[in-house]
């Protein structure tokens, strides 16, 4: 078998110009890599999977117009074989289950790019689910963990503001009282003190990012 024939072939799909960089240089070091086309988001990530089927997909998690989590779910429906790395800058366990729940085979912080890229790669490849230890770890404690509703959501991003119930129920067409009361299920499912510490909590794990509350 010749060397081009054990190649790895690999789509790189992310928003940032730099990041699409600095994989491609890491490939032309390692024989057995080869970087064959790149998108800069979800929709051009399912149309790129189509025109190439890469062996791997390196898929950020956060992108305009679709998200890693749901061009990856799309990809698997047309492709159930597809072997996806999600990247991303946020190292909370509910990013992390939603990524591996809706099909993804290894998760990989930005920051662990340089030391764990080629890896990772080659450990999915090789049919293997690769997670760092220490978010596997955050998923293993909060494994039994309800998770938030959408509409919990909503009211903890609007508390997120500093809103106060009446103007979240404004906001969201439901009463205080509503509102009160998914205030009080959100502070029991994050194990929070209050509302500033759920907030905090929520980020932590995450659910959501400072970029999203604006």
């Amino acid at each position: 078998m010749t060397g081009a024939a054990r190649k790895i072939r690999i789509l790189c799909v992310d928003d940032h110009p730099l990041i699409r960089e600095g994989i491609a240089s890491a490939f032309q070091e390692h024989d057995d890599l080869e970087l064959v086309a790149e998108a800069t988001n979800g929709v051009e990530a399912i149309r790129s999977f189509r025109e190439c089927q890469p062996d791997i997909v390196l898929m950020d998690l956060r992108m305009p117009e679709m998200d890693g989590i749901h061009a990856t779910i799309e990809i698997l429906k047309e492709f159930p074989k597809a072997r996806i790395i999600i990247l991303t800058t946020y190292a909370g366990d509910v990013s992390a289950s939603r990524a591996l729940k809706s099909g993804a085979r290894g998760y990989l912080l930005k920051q662990m790019l340089r030391t764990d890229l080629i890896d990772t790669i080659r450990t999915v490849h090789s049919g293997r689910t690769c997670v760092p230890a220490e978010i596997a770890q955050e998923i293993a404690v909060h494994i039994n963990a309800e998770e938030l509703s959408t509409r919990e959501l909503d009211v903890l991003r609007s508390m997120a503001k500093g809103q106060s119930n009446k103007a979240i129920g404004i906001g969201l067409g439901i009463s205080a009282e509503t509102v009160k009361g998914h205030v009080r299920n959100i502070l029991e499912k994050l194990q929070a003190n209050d509302r500033t510490h759920a907030v905090a909590v929520a980020m932590e794990r995450g659910y959501f990012d400072s970029d999203s509350m604006e």
